[in-house]
């Protein structure tokens, strides 16, 4: 599936089938997650993307082919693919463990093809190992709805026992059951009316839950924020207690209105998240099985990407979307 422009449908299209380079694997995808970053890049929202793009970059896939100098996996090897697809490996970010922020990165499904097709390739050192035990489908969610809402939690802080999750989505019911799982207690704020994503979180363990436009029943040490809705910045501050933090965690957001300065003060502090390091991938994938995070997902052909992103931009997926390719394994 094919996105030729910015604000067009994606379109069907048959192209060869990819070659791979030095340190390339040759992947046959499985399962592919629909992240709200494929939604952002769709709608032009994230500007100069590789155009024509094949989006998604939450891959699950077979081993099928290496490329010279690839030996880090057998044919046949079940790997995750995700959001970092590439880093230069010599600037200052990337020496002093923050590849994340390198500023020759590459990105999978935005700079390099992606998952939304039958066929990948991707540099076997971003590639992560997956137990086949896993079914692909999901699997998919925690290659960036977990991996991020992961790092958004390891931002909010070790003490924050109390932590608020504005819009739950994909990250939000992955990041839920983590924080669950340590002992903190998680108040889901969702969409005015959204009464099933309320009852979602409810099923997930949160203590509380009530819509976005309303304080929470005490003052939270932290929040995250995966809505990409500006407004909920100066919200969250005004939930979190003296010191506490709140985590934009999306990778694009509205613009954020002007508070007063009495909502910041307090020494609270309001952070970004961007993108993901492989250390965040390797310590995620280790920590999820223990929990175990279970991931919802709604599973759409391949060939329905565009029906897909068009159920997430309306709020319509209860957990994550996952595109399965035709002839992939039944899960």
């Amino acid at each position: 599936m094919l996105l030729e422009a910015a604000g067009r449908p994606l379109v069907a299209a048959s192209v060869p089938r990819p070659e791979p380079g030095p340190r390339q694997l040759l992947l046959r995808v499985l399962a592919c997650g629909v992240c709200r970053t494929d939604l952002h890049v769709a709608d032009g929202d994230l500007a100069h993307p590789k155009l024509p793009l094949v989006l998604g970059h939450e891959i699950v896939a077979e081993v099928a082919a290496r490329g010279p100098e690839a030996e880090r996996f057998p044919l046949g090897a079940r790997v995750g693919v995700p959001w970092l697809g590439w880093t230069c490996g010599t600037c200052r970010y990337c020496r002093s463990g923050r590849e994340n922020l390198c500023d020759g990165a590459r990105f999978t499904g935005y700079h390099l093809d992606g998952g939304y097709a039958e066929y990948t390739v991707a540099d076997e050192r971003y590639c992560f190992a997956l137990p086949r035990e896993l079914a692909p489908a999901e699997a998919a969610p925690l290659l960036c709805a977990g991996l991020i809402g992961y790092r958004s939690l390891l931002a909010a802080g070790d003490g924050a026992e109390s932590l608020g999750i504005y819009g739950f989505g994909a990250a939000a019911h992955i990041v839920a059951q983590v924080a669950r799982a340590q002992g903190r207690r998680v108040f889901a704020f969702t969409r005015p009316g959204d009464a099933a994503a309320a009852r979602f979180a409810r099923e997930l363990g949160a203590a509380w839950t009530g819509p976005s436009d309303a304080p929470p029943p005490e003052r939270l040490d932290a929040a995250i924020i995966f809505a990409p809705v500006g407004a909920l910045v100066p919200a969250a501050l005004a939930a979190v207690a003296p010191g506490g933090t709140v985590v934009c965690a999306g990778i694009h957001m509205s613009d954020v209105p002007a508070f007063p300065y009495q909502l910041l003060w307090g020494e609270r502090v309001v952070r970004s998240v961007a993108n993901l390091t492989r250390r965040d991938g390797e310590e995620f994938l280790a920590l999820a099985p223990g929990i175990p995070v279970r991931t919802a997902v709604e599973r759409f052909p391949l060939t329905r990407a565009g029906e897909a992103l068009a159920r997430l931009r309306e709020g319509g997926v209860r957990g994550a979307a996952v595109l399965i390719p035709d002839g992939a394994p039944a899960p």
